[in-house]
C-alpha cells in the first residue's frame, strides 16, 4: 500500500501534473514547515524525498530516494556513475559518514597522466561508488525497501520528466560543445527529436536508464556491479581504451566512517573525513576564525580577512596533507584548537600574508559540476550528502544501453608528481595516482548541532570553492546571526592558498569599501562568477520550525510538510 501511495504521486508528477502532489505538499525556494524536509537543485527529486518521508520513510530513506531521482533529473552531476559522501545524523545514535568515493582501477600508475596524450575522457573514470554506498546507508538506517526508493527514479526515467529551465539549456550546451562522433552516445541519449535545442517544459525520457534502474531495484547494489550493467561498463572501457575491469567493479566496497567532530562558538561541527578533505579543512579554518571576533551584519574589510587568511592556511595544509587515508598519513593536529592558535597568532590583522611564505618545504614550481542535498525527518534524524561526477556531464561518457554518464574523477588526483605552482597546480605525494586509492575530494557535507540535535545541514558543489561555501553560509548563521534563508543567498567569497587570489561573488565585489580595502591590505581580489548551490535546512531548537532553503544560483527546490 506504502509502495503504491510513493508511485501514483510519483506518476503524476513524472507525467507532469503536479496537483496531485502539490495538494500534499510545500514546495519553493523557501519552506517552513515543521515534519519533514527534503532541499535539492531538483524539484521532482525533492517531492521524491518528500514522497517518501510521506510514505513512512526516515531521512535516509529521503536522502537515497532523492539521490536516485537526481540521477534522472539532473543528468550533470546527479548520478549512478560517480561518487560522493552521506553524513548521517540519527536522533539517538553517534553520527556515521558513508564513503562511497570512486577508487582508481588496478591498472593505475602515478604517472598516467604525465603525458598528454594518455589525458582520454576514458582513462579519466574512476571506479564507481554511488550505488554501493547509497545502499550502505539504507541498509543502516532505512525503513522502507530498496525498491520503495528506487521506483520513483524509475517512473521519472521510463515516463520523462519536464525541464526547468537550468536543465534544458545545460543539456543544449554540452550537446554543443560534444563531438557527435566522439560522444555518441551522449548525442544519442540526450539529444532533442528535432535536433534542435532543449527548452524549458520539454520532456526528457530515458529508456535505457529506466532498465538499468529497473535491475537495481530487483536485484540490488549488485545490480551494477556483476552482471549485465557491469558488462556494459566494462566493454565500454575496453572500446575507449579505459581502465576499469568487472574486476574492478566486483571489488569496489563503500566504507563506513566515523566523521569529524569540533566546535566553532559552542556549536558542534560534525562534517566528513579524508578520503574528502572537506570536514578537516572546514574545521581547521573555523578554529582559526575562532581566535577573532567577527561582529555582527555581514561581511566588512575586517571579517573578510581574517577569513581568507584563516582558509589560506587552512587549504595550504589540505595540500601538504590529505589524501586517501589508507595510504597517507594525515596528522591529527591539523584540527586541534592549539594548532589552530598557532596558526591564528601569526595572522597579520594588518597585511595579507603572501602564499608563498606558507609554502614551506612543499617545492614549488612556476571542477565544479557537484550537487548536495539535505534532509530532516520528523523525528529529527538528519542527512547531508554531496555526490558528483566531477565536471559538467563526468566524462560524457555514456555507457551504450545503460542509460548513464561515468565520472572523471580520476581528474582529482595530482597528475604531476612533485609538481606544484602558483596557478594552484598540487603535486604533493599525499594524491597521488595509486591502483585502488580514493582520490582527495572537497565535498563537504556538513551539520551543525547543539546539544546533539542539528540547528544546520548544509554542503555545496563547487571544486575547491565547496570548503569555502559551507564555511561561509556557517560564519553567516553564526557570526553574522542570519537565518538560513540569508544566510544561504549572502554573498561568498573563496581563496584556496594557491592561486593566491582572492574570489568575491558579484554582489561582495560591489561593496566597494570591503574591494578596495581588501587590495589595500595587499590582497590580489577580482570579481568571480556564483559560488556554489548550497541547499540548506535551518532548525529553530525552541519552536521546532523547519527552514528548508534552497539556493537560487543554480536551481534548486525546497519540499516539506
Amino acid at each position: 500500500m506504502r509502495t503504491a501511495c510513493i508511485y501514483f504521486c510519483w506518476l503524476a508528477v513524472a507525467c507532469g501534473d503536479l496537483a496531485l502532489a502539490n495538494e500534499s505538499q510545500s514546495a519553493g525556494k523557501t519552506v517552513r514547515c515543521r515534519s519533514g524536509a527534503v532541499v535539492c537543485v531538483s524539484e521532482p527529486a525533492a517531492s521524491a524525498g518528500l514522497q517518501t518521508l510521506k510514505g513512512g520513510g526516515n531521512a535516509v530513506d529521503a536522502a537515497v530516494a532523492t539521490a536516485f531521482a537526481l540521477a534522472v533529473t539532473h543528468p550533470a552531476a546527479g548520478n549512478i556513475g560517480g561518487g560522493g559522501y552521506m553524513l548521517v545524523l540519527p536522533k539517538e545514535a553517534d553520527p556515521v559518514v558513508f564513503d562511497f568515493r570512486e577508487v582508481a582501477p588496478a591498472a593505475a600508475t602515478k604517472d598516467m597522466f604525465v603525458d598528454a596524450a594518455g589525458r582520454t575522457p576514458h582513462r579519466r573514470v574512476g571506479v564507481p561508488g554511488t550505488v554501493r554506498g547509497l545502499a550502505m546507508a539504507r541498509e543502516r538506517f532505512g525503513r522502507l525497501s530498496w525498491r520503495d526508493l528506487v521506483s520513483p527514479a524509475i517512473t521519472l526515467a521510463r515516463d520523462g520528466f519536464l525541464l526547468d529551465a537550468e536543465t534544458a539549456r545545460s543539456l543544449s550546451d554540452v550537446l554543443a560543445d560534444s563531438d557527435a562522433t566522439r560522444f555518441a552516445e551522449l548525442h544519442r541519449v540526450f539529444r532533442q527529436v528535432d535536433g534542435k535545442r532543449w527548452r524549458p517544459g520539454d520532456r526528457l525520457v530515458q529508456p535505457d536508464l529506466a532498465r538499468t534502474l529497473e535491475r537495481i531495484a530487483d536485484q540490488g547494489a549488485d545490480a551494477f556491479y556483476d552482471g549485465e550493467t557491469a558488462d556494459q561498463i566494462a566493454a565500454e572501457m575496453k572500446r575507449g581504451g579505459g581502465l576499469i575491469t568487472k574486476q574492478d567493479l566486483r571489488g569496489y566496497q563503500a566504507i563506513k566512517r566515523q566523521p569529524l567532530r569540533g566546535t566553532y562558538r559552542g556549536y558542534e561541527i560534525i562534517a566528513v573525513p579524508p578520503s574528502s578533505s572537506g570536514g578537516t579543512t572546514l574545521i581547521e579554518a573555523l578554529n582559526i576564525l575562532e581566535n577573532f571576533p567577527l561582529p555582527p551584519g555581514g561581511w566588512s574589510t575586517t571579517s573578510a580577512h581574517l577569513t581568507i587568511e584563516a582558509t589560506r592556511r587552512a587549504y595550504r595544509d589540505r595540500a601538504r596533507y590529505l589524501g586517501d587515508p589508507q595510504a597517507s598519513t594525515i596528522p591529527e593536529k591539523l584540527i586541534t584548537k592549539q594548532y589552530a592558535k598557532e596558526l591564528a597568532l601569526k595572522i597579520d590583522p594588518h597585511r595579507a600574508t603572501p602564499s608563498r611564505e606558507l609554502t614551506g618545504d612543499i617545492p614549488l614550481a612556476e571542477g565544479e559540476h557537484t550537487t548536495h542535498l539535505s534532509v530532516i525527518d520528523a523525528d529529527r534524524n538528519a542527512v547531508s550528502m554531496t555526490y558528483t561526477l566531477e565536471n559538467s556531464y563526468g566524462s560524457r561518457v555514456v555507457v551504450p544501453g545503460a542509460g548513464f554518464l561515468l565520472n572523471d574523477e580520476m581528474n582529482d588526483f595530482n597528475w604531476q608528481p612533485g609538481v606544484t605552482d602558483s596557478t594552484g597546480r598540487i603535486g604533493t605525494e599525499a594524491n597521488l595516482v595509486r591502483p585502488g586509492r580514493r582520490m582527495l575530494s572537497s565535498m563537504c557535507p556538513t551539520i551543525v548541532a547543539r546539544d546533539g540535535k542539528p540547528v544546520l545541514i548544509t554542503g555545496s558543489p563547487g571544486g575547491r570553492t565547496i570548503i569555502n561555501t559551507v564555511l561561509c553560509v556557517i560564519v553567516s548563521t553564526i557570526d553574522f546571526q542570519m537565518d538560513v534563508r540569508q544566510a544561504v543567498d549572502a554573498p561568498r567569497l573563496h581563496h584556496g592558498w594557491l592561486p593566491d587570489i582572492v574570489r568575491l561573488e558579484p554582489a561582495l565585489a560591489e561593496q566597494r569599501d570591503i574591494l578596495q580595502g581588501l587590495r589595500a591590505l595587499g590582497h590580489t581580489v577580482v570579481s568571480g562568477s556564483r559560488q556554489g548551490d548550497a541547499h540548506s535546512i535551518g532548525v529553530d531548537l525552541d519552536s521546532g520550525e523547519i527552514t528548508a532553503a534552497a539556493d537560487t544560483r543554480i536551481h534548486g527546490s525546497a519540499a516539506g510538510y
